[in-house]
């Protein structure tokens, strides 16, 4: 029996994959070590700390498509707190001043002992309508200086 293109899309999965909801977080809950951070935030700047064009083809990155490196630090934040996010290349375009974006699957990175969150190729940035919230500016969670401590069990 032939089924239309429109009764087979109807149809349940025969693997039976059930996706979970999101859980969104807030920047105060953000941990050093963690992954997999669902976020919505407010950019309040953003800082390139990187610009470099590639001299010759081979430097061309595949994944990327361009044969150049840029590298943005933004401040980004919600109502409870601040925190640094570390945008590469096509996501330094997304990360502008006074935009609202939702951000899945970040991580957290330790650069000289303090938290950055970054996405890599397995998150994704997107911009949202602005937020209504009022940023808390004085609660940024990358002045907060972590020690890497061993643990030595007995």
């Amino acid at each position: 029996m032939a089924e239309t293109a429109a009764e087979m899309k109807n149809q349940q999965p025969v693997s039976g994959i059930v996706k979970r909801k999101p859980v969104f977080l807030k920047v105060s809950e953000l941990k050093p070590g963690t992954n997999g951070n669902n976020l919505a935030v407010k950019v309040l700047s953003s800082t390139t700390v990187l610009d470099k064009k590639g001299r010759n083809t081979s430097s061309f990155n595949s994944r990327t498509g361009s044969a150049q490196t840029r590298i943005a630090e933004c401040l980004i934040g919600d109502e409870t707190g601040t925190i640094l996010f570390t945008a590469r290349n096509a996501q330094v375009d997304l990360m502008k001043p006074d935009t609202t974006v939702i951000i899945r699957n970040a991580k957290i990175d330790m650069f000289k002992g303090s938290m950055r969150l970054a996405v890599d190729k397995w998150g994704l940035i997107e911009v949202t309508e602005p937020a209504t919230f009022t940023v808390k500016e004085d609660n940024n969670l990358s002045l907060v200086e972590y020690e890497l401590v061993n643990v030595v069990e007995e």
